[in-house]
């Protein structure tokens, strides 16, 4: 069995981080130019309460099925 170099591993480790973080901003600035002020005002009436948008948080990931992508939204 093959073993991977750390160079290897690190190069691996940080070119999927930087991936996975450039997807993430992606996806939020789709959200943002789809939703507009609209998703921000609604978030925003939903969240005023601590309790409601910790349950609402719950909610969003559970549907979402990902919490990278929960946060993304909020």
């Amino acid at each position: 069995m093959e073993s991977f170099s750390s160079f290897a591993l690190a190069t691996g480790l940080i070119g999927g981080l930087a991936l996975f973080l450039y997807g993430m901003s992606v996806m939020s600035d789709a959200l943002t130019k789809a939703a507009g002020g609209r998703l921000e005002s609604i978030l925003t009436r939903i969240t005023a309460n601590r309790w409601i948008a910790y349950f609402f948080g719950i909610l969003i990931t559970a549907v979402v099925q990902s919490s990278s992508a929960s946060t993304v939204m909020l």
